[in-house]
């Protein structure tokens, strides 16, 4: 009895992380190749974007919690990698305008980006 109320219990479990995986998009390997992108709910085929608004902060993760990177201006170079809601994680493609390295990984609010662009 004990061990058919076991089952009965990680059989729910089980069932929903399955149903979870199958929604979950994936087209950007990249994206998978660093740690970041467990907090993805969407990954993309990476894509360009350029920064629309000065002093944008480049996060640490995705949300005002995390800790800025530094902050992205007006005409920084992104590859879009992945996003959770409205924040996207990416990589700088050429240094940025406040000196953060370029291939900095980071996360920054999408409402903040302009051209977007395969």
């Amino acid at each position: 009895m004990i061990r058919n109320l076991a089952l009965r219990s990680v059989a729910p479990a089980a069932l929903a992380l399955a149903a979870a995986a199958t929604l979950t998009v994936t087209s950007a390997p990249a994206a998978h190749a660093v740690g970041e992108s467990s907090k993805c709910t969407v990954n993309w085929s990476n894509f360009g974007a350029t920064v629309a608004k000065n002093g944008w902060n480049y996060r640490t993760g995705p949300s005002t919690a995390y800790a800025s990177r530094g902050y992205l201006y007006r005409g920084d170079k992104l590859t879009v990698l992945c996003s959770r809601g409205s924040w996207d994680y990416s990589q700088l493609t050429k240094r940025s305008k406040s000196g953060i390295p370029k291939g900095t990984k980071g996360w920054v609010r999408d409402d903040g980006l302009y051209q977007l662009g395969g």
